[in-house]
Parts: C-alpha cells; sequence; structure tokens
C-alpha cells in the first residue's frame, strides 16, 4: 500500500525540483510517470529535463514515442501510463485517483506555492484522498529545506 506525497513548492520552480525527487525515486529502482494536463507544457519541461545537470543523465520520454513502455521516466498527460510505473508524480493540477495511492509505491503531488489556484487543488486534493482513507504526507520548503509539516 503506498502513500501520496504533496510538495509545496515554494523556494525552487518545477524544473528545479522535479529532477532532484527524479532521482531519488530512480534510485529506489522506481519507474516514474509525469503526469501533467498539458502537452505543450510537458514538452518544455522534456526540453528542461534534457538540459539538466551535466554531471547527471535522466533518462524519460515524452508520450508518444515509439518505446513508451521502455521509458524509466514517462512524460504524460494520460491516466495511464505505458511505462507501467511504480510512482506516479503529478504536477500542474492533474488527477490522482485512490487507487493509484494504493497500488503504486507512491504518488507524489508537486504543486506552485505561488499560484492560488494551484494551492486550492492540492488542498482539494488532499481532502479527497485523505477522506477516503489514502495516506498521505505534506512537505514544505518553506525552511529553505523540505519539512514533514503534515501526515494523515
Amino acid at each position: 500500500m503506498g502513500a501520496v506525497y504533496f510538495y509545496h513548492l515554494t523556494r525552487g520552480p518545477l524544473e528545479q525540483t522535479l529532477p532532484v525527487l527524479l532521482e531519488k525515486a530512480r534510485g529506489a529502482g522506481w519507474r516514474i510517470a509525469v503526469r501533467g494536463r498539458d502537452p505543450d507544457r510537458m514538452g518544455w519541461l522534456d526540453d528542461r529535463l534534457w538540459q539538466g545537470s551535466p554531471d547527471s543523465f535522466l533518462p524519460h520520454g515524452v508520450e508518444g514515442g515509439a518505446h513508451d513502455a521502455l521509458q524509466p521516466v514517462l512524460l504524460t498527460t494520460g491516466p495511464k501510463a505505458a511505462n507501467k510505473p511504480d510512482c506516479v508524480m503529478a504536477i500542474d493540477g492533474a488527477a490522482v485517483e485512490p487507487e493509484e495511492v494504493e497500488t503504486m509505491q507512491r504518488v507524489c503531488v508537486l504543486f506552485d506555492g505561488t499560484d492560488t489556484e494551484a494551492v486550492q487543488r492540492a488542498r482539494a486534493q488532499w481532502k479527497e484522498l485523505t477522506d477516503v482513507g489514502c495516506s498521505a504526507q505534506y512537505w514544505s520548503e518553506e525552511s529553505g529545506r523540505w519539512e514533514k509539516k503534515a501526515e494523515k
């Protein structure tokens, strides 16, 4: 049984925080689906991931390629990822279902703390998921380092 971790981004943007989380998940041996809502935004994120740190390579692909099932990290806008992920990282308010939380090793919800709508959406997701019994943790970087602020 998995858990959903909410990451409240207040100090670093998504394109800075996501690669760190992806590296940690890859270090655990997990396949990851990064789920967004806008194909253009996923293309933008793909570009940013390729421009990452020269000393670390983050293998990934964008949904719709010939080798989607083989990708260790797949950027997608759909509810089902072809790479059969162990972990889903939802960005930009992408939907997360309780069944995913139960079957995945981990589900992560990353949201921009400077965007009022994103914060409201994350709060709604927290309530929806915890109300049906999903285990959840809330992490904030407000102090300058990641700290667990709540757990349910």
